[in-house]
């Protein structure tokens, strides 16, 4: 049964994206195929989902004012990604329809609440140690041992505001490097010795039902998600076992929406490594390879919908287009013919800005992971083009 404090919205009903980046183009694209309205919110001009949105609203993420206008005008918000203000959005929370809540994304905010929350609830983390300078640094490091990351509590994506810690020498070194990341609050969290990282999206809906998309494996260039394989070619125990953690978070955090989960995998052992409470990167490939995609159940979730039970149509390869890529895109075009590509047209192709991604798709998850690691193409993808 539905719980009576969300609402059931059908189609022609308005919702109210913040955030106009490509998670939320590609949320907006989704809404609109089942009927919706919708409006975007972003402080870029130029972002990218404002081209397909019905209607937009530019200005920042710190005005008040104008978030509160926006919200006023939709009968349903959600965000598409969470570095956002978190205390300005939970005020929103009280004057606007956010089923959303900010509970769980004021959690993922911070990383010592994040990991704090996931060992309360029975999840698997590194042991990690809150730092405010450099002092509480060196007896974290006596504490937890070497290698660790340093890393600041908020605001780090994509392998920024972290530094990896090999040895004592690394402090004596790197210590202008480490002074400034302290400036900020930090968490040093053990080193995991993980075999590969892999991903679960994981989506609820306001009856309680969970839905996971399969398990990815993912590859990271320079910090960066390069290319994410799914389903993971890894043993089904432990594709299993991360869905049910996944599960499991789902439902102690009462998400309403999709969630992206990035797990390490340790030989027998799973450790939550991050949790994205919106669309993810490593959930794209759901766009072609299942009967229903990430943005879809996410918009079904949010107006009060049931989700669609997940399928697999096909394996695939989700490869990422960073903006140092973008001369090599014909190229590319015409080296994979049978991939589906997406570009969101986000202007300046900076230096590891996600520009778009293409998917390969193909009967069987070996011949899409030996593309991977074989194929020239590919490799110079990564290794020539990732590095300046």
């Amino acid at each position: 049964m539905i719980n009576l404090a969300y609402k059931q919205l059908l189609p022609g009903a308005s919702i109210g994206i913040i955030g106009a980046g490509q998670l939320g183009k590609m949320l907006a694209q989704s809404a609109q195929k089942m009927g919706y309205r919708v409006v975007t919110f972003d402080p870029n001009p130029q972002a990218c989902a404002f081209s397909v949105s019905h209607d937009h609203v530019c200005a920042s993420f710190d005005d008040r004012q104008a978030l509160l206008d926006f919200a006023g005008q939709v009968d349903v918000v959600t965000y598409e990604f969470e570095n956002i203000n978190g205390p300005l959005l939970a005020e929103l929370a009280d004057k606007a329809y956010l089923p959303q809540g900010t509970q769980l994304l004021l959690t993922a905010q911070h990383r010592i609440k994040e990991k704090e929350w996931l060992a309360s609830i029975g999840a698997p983390v590194v042991d990690f140690r809150l730092v405010s300078d450099f002092t509480q640094l060196e007896e974290a490091v006596a504490s937890l041992g070497l290698p660790a990351i340093l890393k600041t509590t908020r605001l780090g994506y994509d392998g920024k505001g972290q530094m990896k810690l090999q040895s004592q020498t690394d402090l004596l070194e790197k210590r202008a490097e480490l002074d400034e990341l302290l400036q900020a609050e930090c968490i040093l969290e053990a080193f995991s010795p993980f075999d590969y990282e892999v991903s679960v999206m994981v989506a609820r809906d306001v009856y309680g039902n969970c839905e996971c998309f399969p398990v990815s494996q993912n590859q990271h260039e320079a910090g960066v998600l390069a290319c994410g394989l799914a389903p993971a070619p890894i043993a089904g125990e432990m594709a299993q076992k991360a869905q049910e953690v996944a599960k499991m978070i789902a439902q102690a955090s009462q998400l309403i929406g999709v969630l992206g989960i990035e797990f390490f995998v340790e030989g027998d052992r799973i450790v939550v490594n991050e949790l994205a409470p919106r669309p993810h990167n490593t959930g794209h490939y759901t766009m072609e390879a299942c009967n229903v995609s990430q943005y879809d159940q996410h918009i079904l979730a949010i107006t009060g919908r049931p989700l669609v039970p997940v399928k697999l149509l096909s394996p695939s390869l989700m490869v990422n287009i960073m903006g140092q890529h973008m001369p090599q895109l014909a190229t590319t075009m015409d080296q994979f013919p049978q991939a589906v590509f997406h570009l969101y047209n986000k202007g300046q192709a900076k230096f590891q800005r996600k520009m778009g991604h293409f998917t390969i798709l193909a009967d069987q998850v070996e011949k899409l992971q030996n593309l991977r690691d074989e194929s020239p193409f590919l490799k110079d993808w990564s290794q020539k083009y990732y590095s300046k």
